[in-house]
């Protein structure tokens, strides 16, 4: 099984899914967006914008999840903001052919909050003013987003281990 966090940057994600991750020595963290490095540093030739672009990203991170998950054995806590439709289904389109379920969690908050979080962020400051301009993307993909989720998690007024609490208590007998 992978746990897919998506949502808007902010709400939470990256430490909703460190904590949910650490519920169980069954389940690994899994930061798509090294696949992006990757191929950000290969590709540096090629004219891109954001890494999700390219069809390789997309291509890749299944592939990658899926020898993840058979060189662990374990399952994969994947925690990456994909705010295209036609990528997501790309994405769940490779996984699910891997032979792999996908629970989607769409986490948001507020506005306000979102706004508080992303300034606070005291690990990427260099990345506030992109995830600031992305929230009118996030607020344009919500309505697919959320009708694609299996669950939608409002952060706004939950601590991150409330958030990661609920998070396992949808997947504890799956996995």
């Amino acid at each position: 099984m992978i746990i897919w966090l998506n949502g808007t940057f902010g709400a939470g994600k990256t430490t909703t899914g460190s904590l949910v991750a650490a519920h169980d020595p069954r389940l690994r963290l899994f930061d798509p967006e090294w696949v992006g490095y990757m191929l950000r540093n290969n590709l540096a030739d090629h004219d891109f914008t954001d890494f999700q672009q390219l069809t390789s990203w997309r291509r890749l991170t299944p592939l990658v999840a899926d020898e993840l998950i058979r060189v662990t054995n374990q399952h994969l806590v994947a925690v990456q903001t994909v705010l295209d439709e036609d990528y997501w289904r790309e994405l769940m389109s490779g996984l699910t052919a891997l032979g792999h379920e996908v629970l989607h969690v769409v986490i948001e908050a507020d506005q306000q909050v979102m706004r508080q979080r992303i300034h606070g962020d005291e690990n990427e400051p260099q990345a506030v003013t992109w995830r600031i301009d992305h929230l009118p993307t996030y607020a344009a993909a919500r309505t697919w987003m959320t009708a694609s989720a299996d669950l939608v998690l409002d952060t706004t007024d939950l601590t991150p281990q409330d958030a990661a609490d609920q998070v396992w208590k949808m997947v504890e007998d799956r996995v």
